[in-house]
């Protein structure tokens, strides 16, 4: 009995140790930012869970600060100016994964230079039926069909002012969406831009997610029209301190001609947003796509989008003669990638699909190979190279 004993302490020590050990080697590897730990362990680890659930939690976890701080310094040439406001870096999270406001601090402790929260709509929804996302894990992409799923805006606002009291130099934008059953979108988004004013430091008028039935059409000329000329008059009556840059979300789908219609709209000095965001996810589905989710509706977004935004990006530079600043987005996983994006005509880059594939360690990373490709190119900033090569990668898109 005596040795049976010593045998299952034996063990039991053995279990402990190793537990033990791993575990100290997991919180070492996570501290260090070891994006080889959480290539190998822990994102495939994460994508055993049901996309949704590992959202949420990915949430909870920046939510409660569980990730280390970052320990990558932005090298001076990483910061840039833009509205008057003074970004860090380049290299923000996209909107669509803090819907609700709950996550910037913990996003902030990654190295993130801005954090878009939202789409968030007037009143709460509960956005459309589970499942509505889907990994596309061959082709590194995701499929989503959320459907402006939001708290709502007095929700949102107030985590954002308590946010405020704790930190106000941090970069925040809110992406602005309308309630699926709002018969009038105009009011919807006058009152977005009215509401968070105060916690902002620009707004997004978003018209282009696939997932609200109607909403794109939005992108119209007329309707563009009056929709901007409503929200940038309620915008200029309120009080100067609170007139934030407004922004226009884009759909990467746009015709040609829709392109120029939206230029020409956006010219116009009673519509001149102040910005574009280029571009939100693609309802096109390239041959290429291996993936058995490949068919499901709604919004492709990762690296099958990422040629398709930087052509939108080139286009909409040109276009616009370079007077309305571009934030780019589409398929960003490598400095490479932000600083084609960049040299296409963006003055700022967002990521949100190659977070969910790569985990933090990829913003240190990205920044880290942008600083040097600006570097190697001689650039001392990143607006030295923003629309550098606009011309060739319109070209490359009409030829692709």
């Amino acid at each position: 009995m005596n040795a049976k004993k010593n045998i299952w302490r034996k063990v039991s020590s053995a279990v402990l140790v190793s537990c033990g050990g791993f575990g100290f080697f997991t919180a070492l590897s996570v501290y260090k930012e070891n994006e080889q730990f959480y290539r190998n362990v822990i994102m495939p680890a994460v994508r055993k869970l049901d996309p949704e659930t590992s959202h949420n939690i990915a949430i909870m976890a920046a939510k409660y600060r569980i990730f280390p701080k970052t320990k990558f310094v932005d090298g001076s040439n990483l910061g840039t100016e833009v509205w008057g406001l003074h970004f860090p870096n380049p290299v923000g999270m996209a909107a669509g994964f803090d819907k609700q406001g709950e996550a910037i601090h913990g996003l902030q402790d990654l190295g993130f230079g801005f954090v878009e929260v939202g789409s968030v709509t007037p009143l709460p929804q509960p956005g459309n039926p589970q499942p509505r996302v889907f990994r596309l894990v061959e082709d590194e992409a995701i499929i989503n069909r959320f459907g402006f799923n939001s708290d709502g805006q007095d929700a949102v606002h107030k985590r954002l002012s308590e946010f405020r009291k704790k930190n106000s130099s941090a970069l925040v934008g809110v992406n602005l969406g309308k309630n699926k059953e709002s018969p009038d979108s105009v009011p919807d988004y006058i009152m977005g831009v009215q509401k968070f004013s105060d916690v902002a430091d620009y707004l997004v008028i978003n018209v282009s997610s696939p997932n609200t039935p109607g909403l794109r059409d939005l992108q119209g000329e007329k309707p563009l029209e009056v929709l901007l000329e409503n929200v940038l008059s309620a915008r200029d009556a309120l009080p100067a301190p609170m007139r934030r840059p407004l922004l226009l979300k884009l759909a990467p789908d746009l015709t040609a001609q829709e392109r120029k219609d939206v230029a020409s709209v956006i010219l116009k000095k009673k519509c001149k947003v102040d910005g574009l965001i280029v571009s939100n996810t693609t309802v096109s589905r390239s041959p290429s796509l291996s993936s058995a989710f490949r068919e499901e509706p709604g919004g492709l977004s990762g690296k099958p989008l990422s040629k398709l935004s930087t052509h939108l990006i080139a286009d909409m530079y040109l276009l616009t003669k370079g007077t309305v600043p571009i934030i780019g987005v589409g398929g960003i996983s490598s400095g490479q990638d932000a600083y084609e994006k960049v040299r296409a005509g963006a003055s700022l880059v967002q990521l949100y699909t190659a977070f969910t594939y790569h985990g933090p360690p990829i913003v240190s990373r990205i920044k880290r190979e942008l600083d040097q490709l600006l570097r190697e190119d001689g650039m001392s900033s990143v607006a030295e190279a923003v629309g550098k090569d606009a011309q060739k990668y319109l070209q490359s898109g009409a030829n692709s």
